[in-house]
């Protein structure tokens, strides 16, 4: 059984995932937005929790804005290679929609991991899904044990992530919507970078950006 704790956090309301054991206080973050440090932090330590990994989704600057703190700190860092320029030079690559002057650090990345790799987080067999179209490295995570998924910007509740920003396309993202999200169970719960909750079966029937 694995708990999971959800933070709306920095400029955008960017959803951080802190999953963890009750029975071995082992705890893992999904991405890294603004304040996500102190306030993660805190909540580790009032569950008395041992946090070791932080895994992005991809490397938009809402999702990696703490990463460089995290990893000082000692995580294990580890993303898709297609992000890797976002990470090592996030100002140099995101400068044209970034919001003013916001400090932003550089994030080491111990691992890569790629489309269809299979991971062991907290014990669970977690499989990898590369689902490019928001932008180059976004990457599902699949708990088939759980059947949730951590999904990025990739979808979202009734709507997708944005495709105007440099390493967009629209129809690269609606066939990575199609192939690799689509195809999970239908009750699947999807637990997206923004906003609520939603299902696989909800979003093949209802969303009106792509169908399936």
């Amino acid at each position: 059984m694995i708990e999971i704790a959800v933070f709306e956090l920095g400029y955008v309301d960017t959803n951080a995932y802190l999953l963890y054991s009750p029975e071995t206080k082992e705890a893992v973050l999904f991405d890294a937005p603004g304040d996500s440090f102190e306030v993660v932090n805190a909540y580790v330590r009032k569950h008395q929790l041992k946090l070791t990994t932080l895994y992005f989704t991809h490397g938009h600057w809402d999702h990696m804005m703490d990463g460089a703190k995290f990893h000082a700190a000692g995580l294990k860092t580890y993303a898709n290679k297609a992000d890797e320029p976002l990470f090592s030079n996030p100002r140099g690559s995101m400068r044209l929609y970034l919001p003013g002057s916001m400090p932003l650090e550089p994030v080491p990345i111990d691992g890569w991991l790629e489309d269809g790799e299979k991971i062991t987080i907290l014990g669970q067999t977690v499989e990898v899904r590369h689902v490019p179209g928001h932008c180059p490295g976004n990457i599902l995570f699949y708990f088939e044990k759980e059947n949730k998924a951590i999904a990025g910007d990739a979808i979202f509740a009734g709507s997708i992530g944005r495709t105007d920003l440099p390493g967009g396309d629209f129809l690269t993202l609606a066939h990575s919507i199609r192939t690799k999200i689509y195809t999970l169970p239908k009750d699947c719960e999807l637990l997206p970078g923004h906003g609520p909750s939603t299902n696989v079966g909800w979003e093949r029937e209802n969303n009106n950006f792509v169908h399936d």
